[in-house]
This record gives C-alpha cells, sequence and structure tokens, in this order.
C-alpha cells in the first residue's frame, strides 16, 4: 500500500490524521524500509479509538524501543518480521488504557533477563521474579481485570489478566513475541480465565506470576485447558492478534467489544478425543406382533426433544424404520403417539452400535396429563415458555422433572452470569453488590461450600466500611469451599437489614452454584458486629437457602426466631459486650432458642457461646463456630415449616407459597 493509498484509507479520521501522518514519516526517516513496514503495520491494524486518540510522540517511542530491543537482544534478531510486527511492536494487549510501558518496562526487565540465552530462559526469568521487584501480585482487590501495567503497578494488584498484560508486554519490551491467551468460559462452567504465550521456534504457555521451575508448557489450568471444544465458541482458546483476520477475542469484561483480534489455538490445548461414532437406535412400534404407524420422539434429560419421525408398517421392509442418532449411555424418554393419545418409556442409549428398539403399545406407560404439560413447556426455548403450567404434580412426577428443570436453569445462570463472576459485582434491585473471595480446600465439582461471611461498620464514611469489609475477607478460614466477603451496596446504620440484600445474596447463591460447582445444600451466612445484625434478619428470611448461620456480636432488632426451625444457629457473642444490651439480648435470645427447641424437638438445632469477660471483640474465639455449620447440609424439602413475614417480605418459603402481592409482615404460617 502506497503512502497515499493509506491516507485515503484514514480519510475519516482527520483529527488525527496529521499524528498518523507524523509518525509514519517519522518512522520512515529513522528507521528506513523497516520502519515504514512496521508503522504501516501497526496503522493498518489498531482499534478506531487508538487511530482518534493516541499521539506520533506515543507511537513513535514505542516503535524506536521496539525496533532498539529487536538490535539489543540475541533471540530478538532471530524471530521472522512477521512475527516481531504482530508480536513484539504492539503498544497494547487488549482494551486497557494506553499507557507508555517499554522504557520503564524494558529497564526493569534488562538485568533480570542478562543471563537468558534464550527467548524461553528470558521469559522464565521474567515470571520468577518481575512480579516481586514489582510488588505486584494476584488480588482480587483490583480496581478491574483489565489494567494497564501502570494501573497494576501503581494498585500492586490485579487479576489473571492484569498480570498476563504485565507479563505480555514485559516480554515485548526484551524483543520477545509475545501475546495473551484466554477462554470466555471453561468447559466445566467454572469461570474464564487469561494466560501467556511466548515465542521461542513455536508457541509455549504460562501462567503470569505462576512461575514453575520445571519450565514453560506448565500451570494449574492444563487440565480445564484441555476440556476445551472447538465446537463451542464460548469454550473455545483464544490468543491475541494485532493482525486481524476476522475473528476477535471476546473479553468477557467488554462485552460485545470487538476491537482485539485473535486467533483460535484450541487444538493446541485441547486433548485429542478418538473419534467414536454416535450410539443409532431405529425404532419400531407394534401392537402385538403387527407394526403400525405412530408419531415416535424423543426427550433428553433436560426435556429437549432431540428427534422425531414417523415409525413404518404395512410394506415398508421390516428393517425399513427411523433411526435415532443418540449421546451414549444417555438416559431418554421415548414417546409415542397414536390416535391422539400419548404414551412412553425410558431408554438407556447404548455406548455405540447399531441397535433396534420394539416398542409394544400396550406395554407403554400412559404419563400424567400434569407431567405432559410440564415437559411440553420444558422442551419450548426459553423466549417461548411464559409461565410454567400451574397443575399439581405428584411427589413421584415431581422427582421426574425436578433434575430436568435445574439442569435447564443452570445451563441458563451460565450463559447470564459468567461476566458478573468474573467481574465479582452484581447488580440487582437497584444496587450493586461486590465482593471479595478466597477458596480453601477441594471438593468434587457439585458439592462445594459457599461462606457468605458480612461485614461490621454502617452508619459511617465509606472509608470505614470499606476498611470493615477488607479485614472480614481475613477473620475465618472454613476448612473446605469459597469464602465471600461482600461490600454492602450502602452505608447506612442497616447495612444489611435492607430488602435488596436478599435478592443480592439470592443472585450471589445461583452465580456460585451454576459457575463455581457449589452444591444449594451446602450455602452458610454469618456475619460480624453490623454483620451479626445481618445474620439476626436474613437468616429467618432465607432459611430455605441456607444450610448453617452463625451469628457474631450483632444486635437483633426487631428479627424473630420462628422462621429458624430448620435452619441451624449459632450464637456468638463477648459477655461484656454491653453496647446496646447485646450481651443481655443475646442470653435472652439463647434461652428463648432452648425453650422453642424443647417444644419442637426436630427444630431449632442450635449452638451457643457466651465469652465470659470479652466484650465486642471475641479474640476469634468465634471461628469455632465453622466446623459446627460445615456438619450441616440443607433441609431443602422439611415436613414441618415455621413462616413468620419479616418486615422484607417473600413470596414463598420452602414448599410454601403466598399468592402474589398478599405478603405482609406479622404474617404467620
Amino acid at each position: 500500500m502506497t503512502i497515499l493509498a493509506l491516507l485515503h484509507a484514514f480519510a475519516l479520521v482527520q483529527p488525527c490524521q496529521a499524528e498518523l501522518d507524523s509518525f509514519l514519516f517519522a518512522a520512515e526517516a529513522r528507521h528506513g524500509l523497516a520502519g515504514k513496514r512496521a508503522a504501516t503495520f501497526l496503522i493498518e491494524n489498531m482499534p478506531q479509538r487508538d487511530r482518534e486518540t493516541l499521539s506520533a510522540a506515543f507511537l513513535s517511542e514505542n516503535l524506536d524501543l521496539a525496533l532498539a530491543a529487536r538490535s539489543e537482544f540475541a533471540w530478538a534478531k532471530a524471530v521472522p518480521e512477521e512475527l516481531f510486527l504482530n508480536d513484539v511492536l504492539p503498544y497494547a494487549v487488549f482494551d486497557e488504557p494506553r499507557d507508555p510501558w517499554r522504557a520503564e518496562l524494558l529497564g526493569l526487565a534488562r538485568p533480570i533477563v542478562a543471563n537468558a540465552k534464550s527467548a524461553s530462559e528470558a521469559a522464565q526469568a521474567l515470571n520468577a521474579k518481575l512480579f516481586n521487584t514489582l510488588g505486584l501480585h494476584y488480588n482480587i482487590g483490583r480496581k478491574r481485570p483489565n489494567q494497564s501495567f501502570r494501573e497494576s503497578r501503581e494498585q500492586g494488584k490485579a487479576t489473571c489478566t492484569g498480570l498476563s498484560i504485565t507479563l505480555v508486554e514485559a516480554c515485548r519490551a526484551v524483543g520477545i513475541p509475545a501475546r495473551a491467551v484466554g477462554t470466555p468460559l471453561w468447559a466445566n462452567g467454572r469461570g474464564n480465565h487469561t494466560w501467556i504465550e511466548i515465542w521461542d521456534g513455536d508457541w509455549h504457555f504460562a501462567g503470569a506470576d505462576e512461575y514453575d521451575s520445571n519450565g514453560l508448557d506448565r500451570g494449574w489450568f492444563v487440565g480445564d485447558a484441555s476440556q476445551a471444544r472447538a465446537d463451542v465458541a464460548e469454550n473455545r482458546i483464544y490468543a491475541t492478534s494485532w493482525k486481524r483476520a476476522g475473528l476477535v477475542f471476546p473479553m468477557v469484561w467488554s462485552p460485545g467489544v470487538e476491537s482485539v483480534a485473535a486467533v483460535d489455538v484450541t487444538a493446541r490445548y485441547a486433548k485429542p478425543v478418538a473419534a467414536v461414532a454416535a450410539p443409532t437406535v431405529g425404532v419400531r412400534v407394534l401392537v402385538g406382533k403387527e407394526r403400525i404407524v405412530a408419531k415416535v420422539r424423543f426427550v433428553d434429560a433436560q426435556g429437549r426433544e432431540v428427534g422425531a419421525a414417523d415409525s413404518k408398517a404395512g410394506t415398508a421392509d421390516l428393517n425399513d424404520m427411523p433411526s435415532f442418532a443418540l449421546v451414549p449411555q444417555a438416559v431418554y424418554t421415548v414417546r409415542v403417539e397414536l390416535a391422539g393419545e400419548t404414551r412412553e418409556r425410558q431408554f438407556t442409549a447404548p455406548a455405540s452400535g447399531v441397535t433396534t428398539l420394539d416398542l409394544e403399545w400396550n406395554t407403554l406407560s400412559k404419563p400424567a396429563q400434569a407431567l405432559a404439560e410440564l415437559e411440553a413447556w420444558i422442551a419450548k426455548p426459553a423466549t417461548e415458555r411464559g409461565d410454567a403450567p400451574a397443575t399439581p404434580l405428584t411427589r413421584e412426577e415431581a422427582a421426574k422433572v425436578h433434575g430436568r428443570l435445574a439442569a435447564l436453569r443452570l445451563e441458563e445462570l451460565r450463559k447470564e452470569r459468567a461476566v458478573e463472576l468474573e467481574k465479582k459485582e452484581l447488580t440487582t434491585a437497584g444496587v450493586t453488590l461486590r465482593w471479595l473471595e478466597k477458596r480453601f480446600g477441594d471438593a468434587p465439582e457439585g458439592s462445594r461450600s459457599l461462606w457468605i461471611s458480612m461485614h461490621g461498620g454502617g452508619g459511617a464514611p465509606k472509608e470505614v466500611n470499606d476498611q470493615q469489609w477488607q479485614n472480614q475477607i481475613k477473620l475465618y478460614e472454613p476448612a473446605e469451599g469459597f469464602y465471600v466477603a461482600p461490600r454492602a451496596p450502602t452505608d447506612t446504620w442497616n447495612l444489611w437489614h435492607q430488602d435488596h440484600i436478599d435478592a443480592c445474596f439470592e443472585r450471589l447463591i445461583e452465580d456460585f452454584v451454576a459457575l463455581r460447582g457449589v452444591s444449594p445444600d451446602r450455602v452458610y451466612l454469618m456475619g460480624y458486629s453490623a454483620g451479626g445484625d445481618g445474620v439476626w434478619q436474613l437468616a429467618p428470611r432465607l432459611a430455605d437457602r441456607l444450610a448453617a448461620a452463625a451469628m457474631m456480636a450483632g444486635h437483633p432488632n426487631e428479627a424473630q426466631l420462628d422462621g429458624l426451625r430448620n435452619l441451624p444457629f449459632a450464637l456468638f457473642m463477648g459477655g461484656d459486650d454491653s453496647a446496646y444490651d447485646r450481651n443481655k439480648i443475646a442470653r435472652e435470645r439463647a434461652a428463648k432458642l432452648d425453650e422453642l427447641q424443647a417444644a419442637d424437638p426436630k427444630g431449632y438445632e442450635h449452638f451457643v457461646r457466651i465469652y465470659e469477660g470479652l466484650g465486642h471483640w471475641m479474640q476469634r474465639k468465634d471461628a469455632e463456630g465453622l466446623p459446627w455449620m460445615a456438619g450441616f447440609t440443607r433441609r431443602a424439602w422439611p415436613e414441618r415449616v415455621v413462616w413468620l413475614q419479616d418486615d422484607v417480605t417473600h413470596e414463598r418459603f420452602y414448599w410454601l407459597a403466598v399468592p402474589a402481592g398478599t405478603a405482609q409482615a406479622g404474617q404467620r404460617v
């Protein structure tokens, strides 16, 4: 492309055309044809936002330092020009702020790589030492995922994307081709992740700030990456590219933004899977020994119809029958429709091969009308379902569709909620809830625990409440599970009393169940001081969502104990914590729990500790409540329920519900 053609190509961005012209001419003047090619490549592929905002000085400094590194470092001299332009020259990785970084990172990186003999050794040295030099490490308290190097350095905090940006740019500063790699969503639904690749004759990967002395191509995420699916866009693995070839990097922190080009590298990570022919099932429908024509439908465990056809009869060859390709060893409901009547049976697909299934009409079961209506509703696309059928189900019918409905809901949530879980920030009921989190121990997918721990403060400036929040994440360490410290959406005295908290926590629980493998039966609630106030309020209201709750040093205000009938409840208080009569009221409530349990021995499980001689700070003695709580799982279907509506009302509780709009404070069931 000639310079004149290039100018015409960018005629629509006149405000910055002079800057681009200046950069292009300066690059050729200082570096000859190599500089011209580099500047042209950078301009041709830069995002529109950068065309309109970046100065010639910024672009020239970046190009000058990139070419200088190519001359200084032995490995950089051996890099093919195409790779140099695409993976060393660019001044950005994602859509992070455009801060100049080459000079600073070159100064930091040069002594670190001084003894390296190859690009791989240099990248390993940078990963081992640079982050310690910067005092920069993984911390979910960072401001945002896609931080620039400068932002991360100033905070001393970043998560996988910010750390990867820093390491990619450090590698580029010393002439190593480097790019960011990631997936929008692991195939197992556990969220997204970002890491890096460097080129040394071939591409090799590493986790940023996750140095492994055994070398490159190692990391905790290898197992997850091996499950990547090339046929599902959100489960693919992408690498950044400056050159645009049609594919874009799906940035979960910037939904819909298509400013970053990508290449699909899924095949380099996914384990090769031997091709196995799907089992094929041919179906005949008979009355006695005679074949008949009937409509045959296969419905999977999620209620989705996966195939439908008419059976053959009469003069059709005995082996002329409709065939259905199924998932190996999956369970299906086979429905047969004849003369306006539907009958069915369960069928487990074989592992492979071709099978014939003979369905004798008179031996098939007649599905209940209510169940048939519900399954038809499940089979519809989400946008067409509307309200679920209101016809009651029997216990057996409910058991049939319970798992199907749960799987359907989880599938929807995984599509909807990945971004907010990555950001650790959700918005609902008119407020935004942020949180910090830690993970302890290990448990299989679907059986992990969630510990929601509410901070104190309230009725204080934002800075004070922020400090309380930051302290809460350090207070407790369960043996297993995700320990989450949410930040109250407001700074008022009643931090955790307000009606938006119920909606926030219900959504938070859904997110962790859908995307982090948490069991809905292993969710625990706790809080200290004003957070303890919240436990008094929320535990009776959300008892049907929880496995156990623990109140530390809080005041109940108007909250009552009735709704705790099926929720194990722990109470911790300093014996000298006399402010607002907290200690006195705690003793009274403990006695009341004793009375309730004596009158109802199958309910009101509780654990009380009044630490004599201690005030509001219980010196972490209250941590003994966590092992006690962990011994319980949620009673999702209790035989007896006590429901007392609080000032924040709910329309359902366990398996009970009231008509919409009729719930009132003080109602008791």
